[in-house]
């Protein structure tokens, strides 16, 4: 499928590692040029063909200066793709064992981010007719007790997608959301990261949680979800190939959520 992307722009953000860069090297391969927004720029982000930018989204003043940076460099964005969180770094804590400042830290980065970025882009996204899609993640749908201040936070992502769909769609502006589940990146598989986590808090080694993650969870297909997977269905929503979807919350989990 041709999805006449080539010269388009693109402002991709949490774009160091995971879904992120992934999604980063799938819009190159169509011959999108990209701005890669994350806090620290890995090799693999420097590699990828992308122009970095080190940026703090948990603060107004990071999201106005990705896009101040990402204009001048790209001469205009036509596609945003709010993808950065926190997600690797949380730690499985009952809803009393949560502080007011982690609540701050969480909706900053996986709510208000994609707030401030779409705000500062939203006046050249009407100009040239773009898109943007948001990442959210399966606890939105399926609410964890021991995730329950990211839950909440990715739960309203969605929510605020579907609202400025139907805000800005008559300007031209397509809003999704895409909401994967238990994805093979490095927030599951890295040596302390939440995957690791998980596994030490149900008492299991780490490979072997991975291993019996798709059984205890539900999955239908028996795996995780690749992360090139997740950037292939982002790339898709952006493209005029699916110039009638908007306003949706696209999940990608290999059947994990059984509600309809």
């Amino acid at each position: 499928m041709n999805l006449d992307l080539a010269a388009r722009t693109a402002v991709v953000t949490g774009a160091s590692r995971g879904i992120g860069l992934a999604t980063v090297r799938t819009l190159i391969s169509e011959g999108v040029r990209v701005v890669g927004a994350a806090r620290t720029i890995t090799p693999e982000l420097k590699d990828s063909g992308a122009f970095p930018v080190s940026v703090d989204l948990g603060t107004p003043e990071g999201a106005a200066a990705l896009m101040e940076q990402a204009s001048a460099e790209l001469g205009g964005v036509d596609f945003v793709v709010n993808n950065v969180g926190n997600g690797d770094a949380m730690e499985p804590a009952g809803f009393l064992e949560i502080d007011e400042a982690r609540w701050k830290d969480v909706f900053d980065v996986n709510l208000l981010s994609a707030v401030r970025v779409s705000r500062a882009a939203l006046p050249g996204l009407i100009e040239r007719r773009g898109g943007i899609v948001n990442v959210s993640s399966i606890v939105a749908r399926q609410p964890s007790a021991g995730t329950v201040d990211y839950s909440a936070a990715k739960a309203a992502l969605v929510s605020f997608g579907k609202s400025l769909a139907e805000e800005f769609g008559p300007l031209g502006v397509r809003v999704n959301t895409v909401t994967p589940g238990p994805t093979r990146t490095p927030a599951w598989e890295e040596p302390g990261g939440f995957g690791s986590k998980l596994a030490a808090a149900s008492g299991s080694g780490h490979a072997e949680f991975l291993r019996g993650l798709p059984g205890h969870f539900g999955i239908t297909t028996g795996r995780m979800t690749e992360a090139e997977e997740v950037a292939a269905l982002i790339v898709f929503l952006l493209s005029d190939v699916a110039g009638n979807i908007t306003g949706a919350d696209h999940v990608i989990d290999g059947g994990l959520l059984k509600g309809l």
